[in-house]
């Protein structure tokens, strides 16, 4: 940073790349193959795991005047690295310098978990649909619930920079949580470790809601009640 005359003279861009060359060699030692966000067509997002992990952010008014500043950013080319780790999103953000941006995300409490586990009971062929990576309409309401359903509120959001930006969210930290919708579109399982569950619960849940539901009306006499859980996987379409 420099200043002129009393006001700031923002680098030029020869100085700018050259910082951001520099850093990013640095890192690269450390970090290995940087894995950059890369935004194709006008879209930030395009699944509805993207899409949804945008929305939710943008919906919470402490968020709204400020998540925005990150779009650019975002889409042209300014995430360097993007890594997603359980409750955490680490991130180089290329600005005057490279940034680094640690965003640190609540477990979904049990509570919260087991109440999501039992709305989605019985709905076992939604549930492989999910795993499939198809993700079905039916089960949005539950995922999207405001405060109760998958997605972290901002109180359970928190976050840090090391740009001079004294803003609680800068433009570095609000691209990176527009790439982590970008990388969902990649792989949306990687939501699931980002909130520190297990996908493979809900499958486990609905088989036994639904296998309790047939067995409570079957005959008991009957010779087609299932004992082998191999059995149970095959019939539902569950491996």
């Amino acid at each position: 940073m420099s200043w002129g005359y009393g006001y700031y003279q923002k680098p030029s861009a020869a100085t700018i790349a050259k910082r951001i060359a520099k850093k990013r060699k640095q890192l690269e030692k450390t970090l290995g193959e940087l894995q950059p966000i890369t935004i194709e067509g006008r879209k930030l997002a395009t699944t509805w795991w993207g899409k949804s992990w945008d929305e939710n952010l943008e919906r919470y008014a402490d968020y709204e005047n400020r998540i925005g500043r990150g779009r650019t950013y975002c889409r042209n080319g300014s995430i360097l690295h993007l890594q997603i780790s359980e409750g955490a999103v680490y991130a180089l953000v290329a600005g005057t310098s490279l940034y680094e941006v640690h965003i640190r995300i609540d477990p979904l409490s049990d509570a919260k978990w087991k109440g999501i586990c039992s709305a989605c009971a019985k709905r076992v062929d939604s549930i492989a649909a999910l795993v499939e990576g198809r993700f079905p309409k039916e089960l949005a309401d539950i995922f999207m619930k405001q405060g109760d359903g998958l997605f972290p509120t901002p109180k359970e959001i928190h976050m840090a920079c090391d740009c001079p930006d004294w803003a609680g969210m800068c433009k570095h930290i609000a691209a990176a949580l527009y790439g982590v919708g970008s990388r969902l579109d990649q792989d949306p399982l990687l939501f699931f470790t980002l909130r520190g569950v297990e996908p493979g619960e809900l499958i486990k849940k609905s088989v036994e809601e639904k296998m309790q539901s047939l067995l409570a009306h079957a005959n008991q006499t009957s010779d087609r009640i299932i004992d082998d859980p191999a059995q149970v996987e095959q019939i539902f379409g569950v491996l």
